[in-house]
């Protein structure tokens, strides 16, 4: 790909993150200039506070969603409004302040540098991280490795990354999933099961207390059983994908041998679950 035809764009979905918006987008407009916010249902005001930034800074778009339909979802928008306007890749980060926008550069940087490539962010946490937070993520990271062998995603939940924007639609114009908390790792999975290659990044981490504006939508039974039946599912995908993998041949040792009818129902439902 052309160097010179590469455009990022900073996209952050939001949904009632009160004041912190307004903080995290100026972060970001201050490192790079086009960014565009997903505003995604939000009912407490939060996104009128952007009105002076938009006066200030040309690059900043709003877009707004009637309701509220998850994060995934919310990204999903802002990739369309991206690739209808040219850009090439996204960088996603949250609008609760957690993700360093100081890191926008170095992240855009490694992704002009590897433009076919998922670029992810790997966090380093602060002594005062939730501990639930630090050690739940390393089971997603166990299932997402087990799903994806040979590659390397170094964190499956950290939604600091930079995306190459057409890989991405592809996905997830042809599944019905990662649309809510589920987007980070499952977009992880599927990339590399495209064949996009993984450079990690390693980038602070930051949890806002409540006196700092410090809000979080984690619902940790929700959005963890979200988790588990998500990679049960990447995990019978993968198998399946193992099971229907194209015979290579007679030259190496496979007989063409008309399948069964069970056994052609077998795949044919094997590949309306991988489609689903």
């Amino acid at each position: 790909m052309n160097p010179a035809a590469l455009r990022h764009l900073v996209v952050i979905p939001s949904y009632n993150t009160g004041p912190v918006l307004a903080r995290t987008v100026a972060g970001a407009l201050a490192f790079w200039p086009d960014v565009l916010v997903v505003v995604d249902g939000s009912t407490d005001g939060s996104a009128d506070s952007l009105a002076a930034l938009r006066a200030t800074h040309p690059g900043l778009s709003v877009t707004r969603l009637p309701r509220n339909r998850g994060k995934g979802a919310a990204i999903h928008h802002g990739l369309r409004w991206a690739r209808t306007r040219g850009y090439t890749h996204i960088l996603t980060m949250d609008a609760d302040g957690q993700h360093p926008a100081e890191q926008i550069e170095r992240f855009i940087a490694a992704s002009r540098s590897t433009p076919a490539a998922l670029i992810l962010g790997r966090p380093v946490f602060a002594d005062d991280a939730p501990a639930l937070r630090v050690q739940g993520r390393r089971v997603s990271n166990w299932w997402a490795r087990l799903e994806t062998p040979g590659s390397d995603i170094g964190d499956s939940l950290f939604g600091f990354r930079v995306y190459p924007a057409a890989d991405l639609l592809a996905v997830m114009d042809t599944v019905s999933g990662m649309r809510r908390y589920d987007f980070d790792p499952e977009a992880a999975v599927r990339l590399c099961w495209r064949g996009l290659a993984c450079v990690n990044l390693d980038s602070p981490v930051r949890y806002l207390s409540r006196d700092e504006g410090g809000i979080s939508h984690f619902h940790y039974l929700r959005d963890n059983l979200l988790l588990i039946r998500m990679h049960v599912r990447l995990m019978i995908i993968f198998l399946a994908r193992l099971l229907l993998r194209p015979c290579a041949g007679a030259s190496h040792g496979c007989e063409r041998v008309p399948p069964h009818p069970r056994t052609r129902l077998l795949k044919a439902l094997m590949e309306s679950m991988i489609e689903a």
